[in-house]
Protein backbone atom coordinates (compact mmCIF):
# COMPACT_ATOMS: atom_id res chain seq x y z
CA UNK A 1 0.00 0.00 0.00
CA UNK A 2 1.14 3.52 -0.77
CA UNK A 3 2.25 5.59 2.23
CA UNK A 4 0.90 9.13 2.62
CA UNK A 5 2.44 11.54 5.12
CA UNK A 6 -0.03 13.98 6.74
CA UNK A 7 1.33 17.33 7.92
CA UNK A 8 -1.79 18.89 9.43
CA UNK A 9 -1.96 20.47 12.90
CA UNK A 10 -5.76 20.29 13.38
CA UNK A 11 -6.20 17.04 15.30
CA UNK A 12 -9.80 16.36 14.23
CA UNK A 13 -9.02 16.96 10.56
CA UNK A 14 -5.84 14.89 10.76
CA UNK A 15 -7.76 11.95 12.24
CA UNK A 16 -10.52 12.35 9.65
CA UNK A 17 -7.94 12.30 6.86
CA UNK A 18 -6.26 9.22 8.34
CA UNK A 19 -9.53 7.29 8.35
CA UNK A 20 -10.36 8.41 4.80
CA UNK A 21 -6.97 7.37 3.46
CA UNK A 22 -6.93 4.05 5.33
CA UNK A 23 -10.39 3.18 3.98
CA UNK A 24 -9.16 4.03 0.48
CA UNK A 25 -6.31 1.53 0.76
CA UNK A 26 -3.46 3.89 1.66
CA UNK A 27 -1.16 3.81 4.69
CA UNK A 28 -1.44 7.19 6.46
CA UNK A 29 1.40 8.42 8.68
CA UNK A 30 0.99 11.71 10.55
CA UNK A 31 3.42 14.29 11.87
CA UNK A 32 2.40 15.17 15.44
CA UNK A 33 5.63 16.70 16.75
CA UNK A 34 6.48 20.07 15.24
CA UNK A 35 10.22 19.99 15.75
CA UNK A 36 12.47 18.83 12.91
CA UNK A 37 9.55 18.58 10.47
CA UNK A 38 11.86 18.82 7.41
CA UNK A 39 13.80 15.81 8.64
CA UNK A 40 10.56 13.90 9.24
CA UNK A 41 9.45 14.69 5.69
CA UNK A 42 12.69 13.51 4.15
CA UNK A 43 13.00 10.33 6.22
CA UNK A 44 9.34 9.26 6.06
CA UNK A 45 9.63 7.17 2.91
CA UNK A 46 6.22 8.52 1.90
CA UNK A 47 4.90 8.12 -1.63
CA UNK A 48 2.99 11.41 -1.28
CA UNK A 49 2.72 14.24 1.26
CA UNK A 50 -0.42 16.18 2.21
CA UNK A 51 0.96 19.47 3.51
CA UNK A 52 -0.97 22.24 5.28
CA UNK A 53 0.26 25.80 4.75
CA UNK A 54 -0.53 27.15 8.26
CA UNK A 55 1.38 25.14 10.87
CA UNK A 56 2.56 25.87 14.44
CA UNK A 57 5.55 28.16 14.01
CA UNK A 58 6.08 26.89 10.49
CA UNK A 59 5.11 27.76 6.95
CA UNK A 60 4.09 24.95 4.62
CA UNK A 61 5.39 26.76 1.57
CA UNK A 62 8.82 27.17 3.20
CA UNK A 63 8.80 23.46 4.12
CA UNK A 64 7.97 22.63 0.51
CA UNK A 65 10.87 24.74 -0.74
CA UNK A 66 13.26 22.99 1.61
CA UNK A 67 11.97 19.55 0.64
CA UNK A 68 12.39 20.33 -3.05
CA UNK A 69 16.11 20.94 -2.58
CA UNK A 70 16.58 17.21 -1.93
CA UNK A 71 13.40 15.32 -2.85
CA UNK A 72 10.84 14.99 -5.65
CA UNK A 73 8.22 13.30 -3.42
CA UNK A 74 4.76 14.39 -4.67
CA UNK A 75 3.12 17.07 -2.50
CA UNK A 76 -0.50 18.23 -2.38
CA UNK A 77 -1.05 21.44 -0.42
CA UNK A 78 -4.07 21.56 1.91
CA UNK A 79 -5.14 24.98 3.11
CA UNK A 80 -8.08 27.04 4.32
CA UNK A 81 -6.72 30.05 2.47
CA UNK A 82 -8.72 31.03 -0.60
CA UNK A 83 -6.38 33.61 -2.11
CA UNK A 84 -5.13 32.74 -5.57
CA UNK A 85 -1.64 33.94 -4.69
CA UNK A 86 -1.15 30.97 -2.32
CA UNK A 87 -1.99 28.51 -5.07
CA UNK A 88 0.40 30.23 -7.47
CA UNK A 89 3.21 30.30 -4.89
CA UNK A 90 2.68 26.67 -3.87
CA UNK A 91 2.79 25.44 -7.46
CA UNK A 92 5.81 27.63 -8.25
CA UNK A 93 7.63 26.18 -5.22
CA UNK A 94 7.06 22.65 -6.54
CA UNK A 95 3.67 21.47 -5.25
CA UNK A 96 2.01 18.87 -7.47
CA UNK A 97 -1.52 20.01 -6.60
CA UNK A 98 -3.43 22.35 -4.29
CA UNK A 99 -6.81 21.90 -2.62
CA UNK A 100 -8.71 24.18 -0.26
CA UNK A 101 -10.64 23.26 2.87
CA UNK A 102 -13.33 22.21 3.35
CA UNK A 103 -12.54 19.58 0.73
CA UNK A 104 -14.79 16.98 -0.85
CA UNK A 105 -13.40 13.55 0.23
CA UNK A 106 -14.06 11.99 -3.18
CA UNK A 107 -12.36 14.86 -4.99
CA UNK A 108 -9.36 14.66 -2.65
CA UNK A 109 -8.98 10.91 -3.27
CA UNK A 110 -9.22 11.44 -7.01
CA UNK A 111 -6.60 14.20 -6.88
CA UNK A 112 -4.29 11.93 -4.83
CA UNK A 113 -4.77 9.10 -7.34
CA UNK A 114 -4.13 11.48 -10.25
CA UNK A 115 -0.90 12.84 -8.73
CA UNK A 116 0.39 9.34 -7.93
CA UNK A 117 -0.42 8.21 -11.45
CA UNK A 118 1.17 11.29 -13.03
CA UNK A 119 4.34 10.95 -10.99
CA UNK A 120 4.63 7.21 -11.59
CA UNK A 121 4.06 6.28 -7.95
CA UNK A 122 1.03 4.02 -8.35
CA UNK A 123 2.96 0.79 -8.80
CA UNK A 124 2.65 -1.54 -11.77
CA UNK A 125 0.49 -4.28 -10.25
CA UNK A 126 -2.12 -4.40 -7.49
CA UNK A 127 -3.91 -7.41 -6.06
CA UNK A 128 -7.64 -8.03 -5.90
CA UNK A 129 -8.17 -11.26 -3.95
CA UNK A 130 -6.23 -13.78 -6.10
CA UNK A 131 -6.31 -11.61 -9.24
CA UNK A 132 -3.59 -9.23 -10.44
CA UNK A 133 -4.54 -5.77 -11.68
CA UNK A 134 -2.16 -3.88 -13.95
CA UNK A 135 -3.09 -0.22 -14.32
CA UNK A 136 -0.22 0.25 -16.77
CA UNK A 137 -1.34 -2.55 -19.08
CA UNK A 138 -5.03 -2.06 -18.29
CA UNK A 139 -5.63 -5.70 -17.50
CA UNK A 140 -6.88 -8.11 -14.86
CA UNK A 141 -5.33 -11.59 -14.65
CA UNK A 142 -6.43 -14.65 -12.68
CA UNK A 143 -5.45 -18.31 -12.80
CA UNK A 144 -3.64 -17.92 -16.10
CA UNK A 145 -6.46 -15.99 -17.81
CA UNK A 146 -6.34 -12.31 -18.68
CA UNK A 147 -8.95 -9.70 -19.56
CA UNK A 148 -7.92 -6.42 -21.20
CA UNK A 149 -10.01 -3.46 -20.05
CA UNK A 150 -10.84 -0.32 -21.99
CA UNK A 151 -9.60 2.98 -20.56
CA UNK A 152 -13.03 3.73 -19.06
CA UNK A 153 -13.41 0.24 -17.62
CA UNK A 154 -9.98 0.55 -16.01
CA UNK A 155 -10.83 3.93 -14.47
CA UNK A 156 -14.06 2.50 -13.04
CA UNK A 157 -12.42 -0.63 -11.67
CA UNK A 158 -9.47 1.33 -10.23
CA UNK A 159 -11.79 3.64 -8.29
CA UNK A 160 -13.79 0.66 -6.99
CA UNK A 161 -10.53 -1.07 -6.03
CA UNK A 162 -9.14 2.02 -4.30
CA UNK A 163 -12.31 2.14 -2.21
CA UNK A 164 -12.96 -1.58 -1.93
CA UNK A 165 -15.78 -2.34 0.50
CA UNK A 166 -17.18 1.19 0.31
CA UNK A 167 -20.13 2.45 -1.70
CA UNK A 168 -19.00 4.32 -4.80
CA UNK A 169 -21.82 6.40 -6.25
CA UNK A 170 -22.54 6.94 -9.92
CA UNK A 171 -21.62 10.58 -9.40
CA UNK A 172 -18.22 9.47 -8.05
CA UNK A 173 -17.66 7.39 -11.17
CA UNK A 174 -18.81 10.17 -13.49
CA UNK A 175 -16.40 12.55 -11.75
CA UNK A 176 -13.54 10.10 -12.27
CA UNK A 177 -14.42 9.79 -15.96
CA UNK A 178 -15.19 13.44 -16.72
CA UNK A 179 -11.81 14.36 -18.22
CA UNK A 180 -11.42 11.20 -20.27
CA UNK A 181 -11.20 11.48 -24.06
CA UNK A 182 -14.53 9.70 -24.60
CA UNK A 183 -17.65 11.56 -23.43
CA UNK A 184 -19.52 9.49 -20.84
CA UNK A 185 -23.17 10.09 -19.97
CA UNK A 186 -25.31 8.10 -17.55
CA UNK A 187 -26.29 5.48 -20.15
CA UNK A 188 -22.70 5.06 -21.29
CA UNK A 189 -21.65 4.56 -17.66
CA UNK A 190 -24.16 1.70 -17.34
CA UNK A 191 -22.79 0.09 -20.50
CA UNK A 192 -19.21 0.34 -19.22
CA UNK A 193 -20.14 -1.22 -15.88
CA UNK A 194 -22.01 -4.01 -17.65
CA UNK A 195 -19.01 -4.77 -19.86
CA UNK A 196 -16.68 -4.66 -16.87
CA UNK A 197 -18.89 -7.14 -15.04
CA UNK A 198 -18.85 -9.46 -18.06
CA UNK A 199 -15.05 -9.41 -18.18
CA UNK A 200 -14.83 -10.10 -14.46
CA UNK A 201 -17.27 -12.99 -14.90
CA UNK A 202 -14.96 -14.45 -17.56
CA UNK A 203 -12.33 -14.61 -14.83
CA UNK A 204 -14.72 -16.32 -12.42
CA UNK A 205 -15.44 -13.11 -10.49
CA UNK A 206 -19.17 -12.92 -11.23
CA UNK A 207 -20.11 -11.37 -7.87
CA UNK A 208 -17.25 -8.88 -7.66
CA UNK A 209 -19.34 -5.73 -8.15
CA UNK A 210 -22.45 -5.41 -6.03
CA UNK A 211 -25.16 -2.89 -6.89
CA UNK A 212 -26.61 -0.99 -3.96
CA UNK A 213 -30.01 0.28 -5.14
CA UNK A 214 -30.19 4.09 -5.24
CA UNK A 215 -26.73 4.25 -3.64
CA UNK A 216 -24.06 2.99 -6.02
CA UNK A 217 -21.63 0.09 -6.31
CA UNK A 218 -19.38 -1.86 -3.96
CA UNK A 219 -16.37 -3.96 -4.96
CA UNK A 220 -16.44 -6.98 -2.66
Amino acid sequence: MKKILLIEDETALREELSVLLKNAGYTPVAVTEWENVPEQMKSSGADLILLDINLPGLNGEALLQELRRESSTPVIMLTSRTGGIDEVLSLSYGADDYITKPYDPTVLLLRISAVLKRTGKTGAVQSYHDAQVSSVKGSISRNGSEQILTKNEMIIFQLLLDRQGEIVTRDDLMTALWDNDEFVNDNALSVNISRLRSKLAELGLEEAIETRKKQGYVLR
